[in-house]
């Protein structure tokens, strides 16, 4: 597991970048391929390769979920190589979600009877899904489970995962002069600031809803008034009441300043996986890992999004976090604690097969 874990970090996979996207495919189903002895169907969207095993003449009973890209851009390993001290390791991209790929794998390599299992690797999770949701939505729907090979920061499942949405909101002024014609302008950026204080007091601790105002750009030279700005805006709920309340408040943002113009985009969007999606595959996970190891294993509520937020809007039961056992995902220093990796197998191995039989 440790030399298929460092063969997967080798090379390298940010989402933005389609040639590594393919390097990486390649890899990953050569792995899928040693493991389980079949190769998968390559599904190309938009120029990104994603992979999906399917086992059995019959529909998915079984549906297993992983990512192959990564947010780290090319040329991170040239400062920061794979890298194992005892029993941690690290590396870009280990806990999201390199680790998990090879605990599902070998997860599966364990198992004598595949038959009604599916696997979907996808290349472009960290950026929303957009090009493979239709895919994974597709392949899971009708299973009795989904299982989702995220890592985990401190050993828990993931029974519940808040709804994303992703907005841009532009402002569109009038650029003039700022020593010689500032009163001719009408300032974007001012009126982008109106706006993100709008657009922060829309968050609702007492509901756990955020809105978060993210990057901002606003206009071109030190000595213009600007005439343009923009800000990005994060919105998570577990409350699809919640994410429309606050859809129908940005989309009723109006100017402050005369003459300036407020513009909306949505982005990608994910819904809520709900504590009830996850409740009776966790009880059973539970059950297992306490008789594997002598522990239940432990749950908790992320705001964090995944595909399993897309197979749990489809009816499916859908238990997430079941990925190595690690830290520091999307930053430097990335880790996992290489004992976690059997366990897990063992823990997904046994969900698979208790799943697979429960229909």
């Amino acid at each position: 597991m440790r030399d298929d874990l460092a063969e997967l970090i080798e090379v390298e996979s940010p989402s933005s970048d389609l040639d590594a996207l393919a390097r990486c495919a390649d890899t990953v189903a050569a792995l899928g391929t040693r493991c389980t002895g079949t190769a998968p169907e390559r599904v190309v969207v938009a120029d990104r390769p994603h992979l999906r095993w399917r086992f059995g003449p019959g529909p998915a009973r079984v549906v297993l979920l992983g990512h192959y890209d990564t947010v780290w851009p090319r040329g991170t390993l040239a400062r920061w190589p794979f890298s194992v001290d005892g029993d941690r390791a690290t590396g870009p991209g280990i806990v999201d979600m390199k680790g998990g790929l090879v605990i599902l794998f070998h997860a599966l390599a364990a198992l004598d009877d595949l038959d009604g299992v599916a696997v979907v690797v996808n290349a472009d999770e960290e950026i929303g899904s957009p090009t493979s949701t239709a895919l994974i939505q597709d392949t899971a729907r009708g299973a009795a489970g989904a299982l989702v090979l995220e890592g985990s920061s401190r050993g828990r499942l993931k029974v519940a995962r808040k709804g994303i949405a992703h907005y841009t909101v532009r402002v569109t002024g009038r650029a003039s002069h700022a020593g010689n014609a500032p009163h001719l302008g009408v300032n974007a950026g001012v009126e982008i600031s109106h706006q993100i204080l709008r657009i922060a007091a829309l968050g609702d601790p007492q509901r756990s809803t955020t809105v978060t105002p993210t990057d901002a750009v606003c206009g071109t030279t030190s000595n213009t008034v600007p005439g343009t700005a923009r800000v990005s805006v994060d919105v998570r709920s577990f409350d699809a009441a919640e994410l429309r309340r606050v859809d129908a408040a940005l989309r009723g943002l109006e100017p402050v300043l005369p003459g300036a113009h407020v513009e909306l985009e949505a982005g990608a969007a994910r819904p809520a996986m709900p504590e009830t999606a996850a409740a009776e595959l966790f009880a059973l996970a539970q059950r297992l890992s306490e008789r594997l190891t002598g522990r239940a294993a432990e749950g908790e509520a992320v705001g964090g999004g995944s595909d399993g937020n897309l197979t749990a809007d489809v009816g499916v039961r859908t238990l997430d976090g079941l990925g190595a056992i690690g830290g520091n995902a999307h930053a430097e220093g990335e880790w996992i604690q290489l004992s976690s990796l059997p366990d897990r197998a063992a823990l997904v191995s046994s969900l698979v097969a208790a799943i697979g039989r429960s229909r």
